[in-house]
């Protein structure tokens, strides 16, 4: 029998690891850890029954969060917190908070309380509120939020918010999903932290999201004919003789690597679903772009 913190499958000789019997321990979950503290006061052989202690099965919960799994470290609380009552008292928050050394700050992940922080962290970070983002970000980090969860979010808000206006800002989010999902708190809140804080402070526009939902409504909603000629595939015998990829214009082969011709489909040819915002690295792209198709 042998147990490994790390990775079986990259830190166990392959050869060998074929040949076991493989078992994956998880963390504990808060729910778990509040029936083990819930055995714990009414048992009264090995636990603290005997002195019928009190205590709410939310705070139970709110302890199994604040613990992150780690059952042990749970009962030391709840034994620490016993010895502060007298038998049939009741094992309060503020009781607990004293042992642990800080305020437990926790909210119900399905509840309002959780819908609501999430939403004015998104919000603080697409108002360039660098401040109230750390704080609703230290909110959820102190409820025991999964960092994956709020990676996620980071992610959505970098490509909605931020967008063309500063496209580093999606890389650097991609890169903070990845490495806090590899490393896990407490480090994670360093990386959730980096990443928020580009969000927030880079400069903002939404051309890009507006103009992919324009495009998919025309797509839903309207008749938008056949892809041009010239644009089709033509690397099949015979597509020359449907016209297919005859009178396509290859860019490189002109000035600025630009050509004008027909690209959308003939009932969409005056289309507009993306519209520029001058804002951060987009302007630059605008000018760019004018430069290249107007000049």
């Amino acid at each position: 029998i042998g147990a490994t913190t790390e990775n079986p499958f990259f830190e166990v000789n392959r050869p060998l690891l074929s040949r076991l019997r493989l078992i994956t321990l998880e963390a504990l979950t808060p729910k778990a850890i509040s029936q083990i503290l819930k055995r714990a006061i009414t048992d009264t052989e090995v636990g603290l029954g005997s002195r019928q202690l009190q205590v709410k099965d939310e705070l139970l919960e709110d302890v199994g969060i604040f613990v992150n799994g780690d059952g042990r470290m749970a009962l030391n609380i709840l034994e620490q917190a016993a010895a502060m009552v007298h038998d049939g008292e009741e094992i309060t928050i503020e009781i607990l908070e004293k042992v642990i050394g800080r305020r437990i700050y926790t909210y119900d992940k399905k509840g309002d309380s959780h819908y609501d922080t999430i939403s004015a962290f998104i919000k603080s970070m697409r108002g360039s509120d660098v401040q109230a983002t750390l704080h609703y970000l230290a909110r959820m980090i102190e409820a025991g939020e999964d960092p994956n969860f709020i990676a996620r979010r980071i992610v959505i808000c970098a490509a909605e918010d931020v967008g063309l206006a500063d496209p580093q800002a999606l890389i650097l989010a991609n890169a903070a999903a990845q490495a806090s999902h590899m490393v896990g708190f407490p480090e994670a809140r360093i990386i959730l932290s980096e990443a928020a804080c580009y969000v927030a402070l880079a400069p903002k526009s939404n051309s890009a999201y507006v103009g992919i939902d324009a495009a998919i409504s025309d797509v839903r909603h309207k008749d938008c004919g056949q892809v041009p000629d010239h644009l089709r595939d033509s690397h099949y015998s015979g597509a020359s003789k449907l016209g297919h990829g005859v009178t396509y214009k290859y860019a490189h082969n002109y000035p600025n690597g630009y050509v004008r011709q027909q690209y959308l489909p003939d009932p969409l040819v005056k289309a507009e679903y993306y519209k520029g915002i001058e804002r951060g690295t987009e302007a630059i792209l605008l000018k760019d772009w004018n430069n290249r198709c107007n000049g």
